[in-house]
């Protein structure tokens, strides 16, 4: 009498061996799968057979596709505590990594509205707009869109966006302190502007944070929209409860 792993069709037999190795540590975190023609000989089935058993480990978020480069075996979601407010270089230190960052673009650009309204402008006035994705120990963890007010953003942006990080300019070198910040915080899926720069496909998820962070007197001077892979990261907070008031 056949077992039920032996009636299950192949895709799915190869798929619950893949999935033990990466459990197994067999296939490690990080590491790039076998190619399509090395799985179709191992395993003895078709290239539509294999396509299936790794669309259905995509699905699972066990690897990952990263275009024109293979399938990968997926990194261990990152926790991260929102109880302050702190950068990606702070953030990934607290949790032992390595934080890098790759810089993309940086510009004036015209405001949009929501840009104006965020850092108390007037629509189409010139911002300053920097674009990076920050990795950490390598890996793309976010893509950031910064806005700065024109002239605090030339300032900034004349240094190594690569190596400083923006809020240790503004408070260290520009005597900006930051005092506290807004946050939204939005699952979203990936655009290909998104997608390219994390190198995920099109459609992964995404937290989208969107933060706002003021300087004394209530001045806002930095606004953000970080892009964070959901594959990747998790996000966590306490909450205290209010004092209920006795009828």
């Amino acid at each position: 009498m056949q077992n039920q792993s032996e009636n299950a069709p192949l895709y799915a037999r190869m798929e619950t061996a893949l999935a033990a190795e990466i459990a197994a540590g067999s296939l490690a975190s990080g590491s790039q799968l076998p190619t399509e023609d090395q799985l179709i000989e191992r395993f003895a089935v078709s290239r539509t057979t294999v396509r299936k058993a790794v669309e259905n480990l995509v699905a699972r978020g066990l690897v990952e596709i990263r275009r024109g480069k293979g399938t990968f075996v997926t990194e261990p979601k990152l926790t991260q505590a929102l109880t302050a407010l702190s950068g990606f270089v702070e953030d990934m230190d607290a949790l032992g990594r390595q934080a890098t960052a790759r810089l993309l673009d940086k510009r004036p650009v015209p405001a949009t509205a929501d840009v104006a309204r965020q850092l108390g402008v007037t629509r189409g006035a010139q911002v300053y707009r920097i674009e990076r994705v920050r990795l950490a120990d390598g890996v793309a963890m976010s893509f950031d869109e910064t806005y700065l007010p024109l002239d605090i953003g030339v300032k900034v942006a004349s240094n190594d966006l690569e190596a400083e990080p923006i809020f240790d300019l503004l408070e260290l070198r520009y005597d900006l302190p930051l005092i506290e910040a807004e946050y939204q915080l939005e699952a979203v899926t990936a655009d290909e502007r998104v997608a390219q720069a994390l190198g995920v496909a099109v459609g992964s998820p995404i937290f989208l944070i969107e933060r706002t962070s003021y300087t004394e007197g209530q001045r806002p001077v930095d606004y953000e929209k970080l892009y964070y892979r959901g594959d990747l990261i998790r996000f966590t907070t306490r909450l205290s409860r209010q004092p209920r008031k006795r009828a």
